[in-house]
């Protein structure tokens, strides 16, 4: 690998020329528009690209990731991008998508210290703490790492459903509905948690079952894809 990194150019030129025999106007268009419908708030590991795994092409869907895909009340960047999207790009869905294998929930899970990072995953130990007992009861490391993975995906949807811009989106009758899903880095496959809103009630209920739904799962491994 070169200082210059000219191999990634030569992979960028490539990618251009392959758009442009497929059609000799694929950049011209995508720079003319930008309207997704969809938000993905999602992990910033390298093996879990939004628009790989949904089979878009680029400018079909928003895009906010970091570490353990964690929505904070207090994170401006998060909050930010939510309201960018809901309020001027006007997207109809958002999906906060976690994965299995987190090394930010497998830090937090064992206690392992990483440096300035631990400051951010204090908001995932909040989850952890929440369901302390209950992660407890589960005999296998894989399993707890798993259903902790769920875990904090519906915590966030919860964030995301709170959150001042979307309850506004809500209360002006604007079309906007907010997933939680979780990606199989195994296995390549999306899983839907089941907590899936698209007003202002029923989110407390829907979040507890969604909880108990994951709970009552085998405690052997990921869940089957729907």
């Amino acid at each position: 690998m070169s200082t210059e990194l000219t191999e990634l150019f030569d992979s960028n030129r490539a990618w251009q020329q392959e758009r442009l025999a497929d059609d000799p106007h694929y950049f011209r268009k995508l720079a003319a528009q930008h309207a997704p419908a969809y938000l993905w708030i999602g992990c910033a590991d390298a093996r879990v690209p939004a628009n790989e795994i949904l089979g878009l092409p680029p400018g079909e869907i928003f895009v906010h990731r970091n570490i353990a895909n964690l929505v904070v009340h207090s994170d401006f960047n998060a909050q930010s991008v939510i309201q960018f999207a809901v309020d001027v790009l006007k997207v109809e869905h958002i999906m906060v998508v976690g994965h299995y294998g987190c090394a930010g929930v497998q830090a937090s899970l064992r206690g392992t210290r990483i440096g300035l990072a631990d400051n951010w995953l204090y908001h995932l130990r909040d989850v952890q703490d929440r369901y302390a007992d209950r992660l407890a009861s589960i005999p296998y490391a894989t399993a707890r790492h798993d259903r902790m993975c769920e875990l904090n995906v519906l915590e966030q949807v919860v964030n995301v459903c709170q959150t001042n811009v979307v309850q506004y989106a809500w209360g002006r009758q604007q079309t906007l509905t907010i997933h939680g899903w979780v990606y199989g880095v195994g296995d390549g496959l999306l899983r839907n948690l089941g907590l899936t809103m698209s007003g202002k009630d029923g989110l407390i209920a829907a979040h507890q079952a969604a909880v108990e739904a994951i709970f009552a799962e085998p405690s052997g491994g990921p869940r089957p894809a729907d």
